[in-house]
């Protein structure tokens, strides 16, 4: 009795509709069947028609984590960007000058990238939702980064291909070449960023070449301690008041110090927190290797109400009126809350920052503001000296060696005082610049 043989063509139609009905079932599983009830389904399945008819694991990378910043998601941001080839079908583009010499790309929600590692072949994507936030009471875009790889690579991924990309974007940010500056946006509840280009650097800051140094040497020891931090239970923070009169330079020090770490800057106006709650909110957003600053702090609401000022307040009002008037505006930050932020639990959300206050008027704070714990180094940035008027002259006026008109600007200074940018703007005009040629 003679077999039947099957012809060629036979096979082939056959295991076309057999891949056309697993096809089938794997979409019927994934996408009607209730989470629940698949679950269960696959869970009667043997181990290997599961990876059979499931053979790809997919990784979430949400933007949030657990209400504050996912340093995951950074990471992930800033590696694709230098990953882009032509697997990409669509790219956004962009430049920070008229004339740009170099692109920025930016990842489309949609796009995919491929990216390969140790043999594994990986399938990012971008992916955006539309979500209720509780804080703005308005939909919110949220985005995550989706990664597509072989069931049997997941251990690898998590294990080998995470930290990869973690020390990759580590690397990079540490090389950063633009800096952004944020301030925060209380209608969205977020922050907005600009590109940060401020030129101040501490070879042309106008100031005591020693307070110059010691600060340097203060911040090169602090990036590289730590181990140090974590050995003393302490968070990895540094606290710098800056106080003087306006136009010494408080803020051309923010700005070098930034570009001496690389460091991002969130400017925060207190006057725009609504409350305590709020504050904590907003420190939680903040990333890693930044600078949170906040400027004229004697400037805010109840955070610069010492408590000498509020208990005549409520000798001359009452307690009544007092309360009354307090509670019929926004709450705002408390002392408590402000110093919760500074040195309490809350100051413990994150790693590598600094925080930065400045003020025109130290008399006005409260003390308990200004503690060793809280502020860690005290910057007094006063009138002109000689020696900043020198660093002013070489910057401005490019006089590197002694001009016959110093000695006479030295007695000069010992006798007025005149802040660093008055100087400076004086250095500016043709008839100063006269002067100095003769």
């Amino acid at each position: 009795m003679a077999s039947y043989m099957p012809s060629m063509s036979t096979i082939l139609s056959s295991y076309a509709s057999l891949s056309t009905t697993i096809m089938l079932f794997r979409a019927i599983l994934s996408e009607m069947l209730p989470r629940r009830m698949r679950d269960y389904f696959l869970s009667k399945f043997p181990e290997s028609l599961f990876r059979y008819f499931f053979p790809n694991f997919t990784l979430i990378v949400d933007q949030y984590w657990q209400a504050t910043t996912n340093h995951t998601f950074l990471a992930v941001e800033t590696y694709l960007s230098t990953i882009i080839g032509t697997s990409a079908d669509s790219l956004h583009i962009g430049s920070h000058s008229l004339v740009p010499h170099k692109l920025n790309l930016r990842i489309p929600a949609g796009c995919i990238i491929i990216d390969e590692f140790q043999g594994m072949k990986l399938e990012w994507s971008l992916h955006k939702e539309s979500v209720n936030s509780s804080r703005s009471h308005r939909d919110e875009v949220q985005y995550s980064y989706q990664v597509k790889c072989k069931r049997s690579d997941r251990e690898k991924v998590m294990t080998s291909y995470l930290p990869h990309i973690a020390n990759t974007a580590q690397t990079i940010l540490s090389k950063r070449e633009n800096l952004h500056i944020y301030t925060y946006d209380k209608n969205n509840c977020g922050w907005k960023s600009a590109v940060f280009k401020h030129p101040a650097t501490f070879a042309t800051l106008a100031m005591d070449p020693k307070k110059k140094a010691e600060i340097i040497e203060d911040l090169d020891n602090f990036v590289q301690q730590k181990d140090f931090f974590q050995r003393v239970g302490r968070t990895w923070k540094r606290g710098y008041f800056l106080h003087g009169p306006p136009g010494t330079g408080k803020s051309s020090l923010v700005a070098a110090i930034a570009n001496h770490q690389r460091y991002n800057i969130y400017d925060l106006q207190l006057q725009s927190v609504r409350s305590d709650a709020e504050l904590r909110r907003i420190l939680t957003s903040t990333t890693n290797r930044s600078i949170l600053l906040v400027e004229d702090i004697d400037c805010s609401t109840k955070a610069s109400r010492d408590r000498t000022k509020i208990r005549d307040e409520k000798e001359e009002l009452g307690q009544g009126e007092l309360d009354h008037r307090l509670s019929s505006s926004d709450p705002g930050i408390t002392l408590s809350g402000l110093l919760n932020f500074t040195d309490g639990l809350w100051s413990s959300f994150g790693d590598e920052r600094l925080i930065i206050f400045t003020t025109n008027h130290k008399d006005k704070l409260e003390p308990a503001l200004l503690r060793p714990g809280r502020m860690d180094l005290e910057i007094y940035m006063g009138y002109c000296t000689f020696a900043a008027f020198k660093q002013l002259a070489k910057s401005y006026l490019q006089i590197d060696d002694n001009h016959h008109l110093f000695t006479a600007i030295e007695n000069l200074l010992e006798q007025v005082s005149v802040t660093p940018a008055d100087v400076a703007q004086q250095l500016m005009t043709k008839n100063f610049l006269g002067i100095f040629k003769t």
